[in-house]
């Protein structure tokens, strides 16, 4: 029954604003499906039956009609505040990623070497290597020596003049002195890398005790107290 309906009779009219009259105030008493309510910067608390413009820059509580709190909104970011933010993120993420890659390393370095007589081990031979590639070129300067005391022989006739002697002669004396220049250039480039080669094994085997520590009191955390001397 609508109030085109109640205009018919005057003596139904009562009847039709009593039936009328619930349903009204059922729409005036529904309400809003959710309230928002923030404190402005000025200490005000505003409430509203959407996202707040005053308290854009800070946390609305979005309640329902029952005044429960059904989640938080954050404050709306500007274009600056949202690329700092992004920035952050970014970073974060980077170090987590270099946290793992270095739980990583570690991990397969204390693979590599359970004890520190696998460590000294390997140093032992990479030390060799070298080593063994120092001897063979200090043997390359000996025998470009004998060379060179070879063309000696040769130049006597010239009476040791080196410009006298034949293009030949002159070319090899060249070529010996420059093998000599080359192999000393190559044993001082091997001596840095022998060098360099203990100084990663003394930093790793730094870096090995910590770890190693670390899984030993893990170790004893694990199998409580006691437990190693049963």
């Amino acid at each position: 029954m609508d109030r085109r309906g109640c205009l018919r009779g005057a003596g139904a009219a009562a009847l039709c604003l009593l039936a009328v009259a619930p349903a009204a105030t059922a729409q005036d008493t529904k309400g809003p499906k959710e309230i928002y309510t923030c404190v402005d910067k000025s200490g005000r608390r505003l409430t509203s039956d959407r996202p707040i413009a005053e308290c854009i820059d800070r946390e609305q509580r979005v309640l329902d009609a029952t005044g429960t709190e059904r989640r938080r909104i954050g404050p709306t970011l500007t274009e600056h505040e949202r690329a700092a933010a992004e920035e952050k993120r970014r970073r974060e993420a980077q170090e987590r990623a270099r946290v793992a890659e270095e739980r990583r390393r570690d991990r397969a370095l204390t693979a590599r070497y359970p004890d520190e007589a696998a460590h000294a081990a390997e140093r032992s031979v990479a030390l060799a290597q070298i080593d063994q590639v120092i001897a063979v070129a200090h043997q390359r300067i000996i025998d470009l020596g004998r060379d060179r005391k070879a063309l000696a022989a040769e130049l006597e006739f010239y009476q040791g003049d080196l410009s006298k002697a034949p293009v030949r002669l002159q070319r090899l004396a060249q070529e010996i002195d420059e093998g000599v220049r080359e192999q000393q250039r190559f044993i001082t480039a091997q001596e840095q890398e022998r060098r360099r080669i203990d100084q990663r094994f003394d930093a790793e085997l730094a870096q090995l005790r910590q770890l190693w520590a670390a899984q030993r009191a893990a170790a004893e955390r694990w199998t409580g107290p006691g437990t190693a001397d049963k």
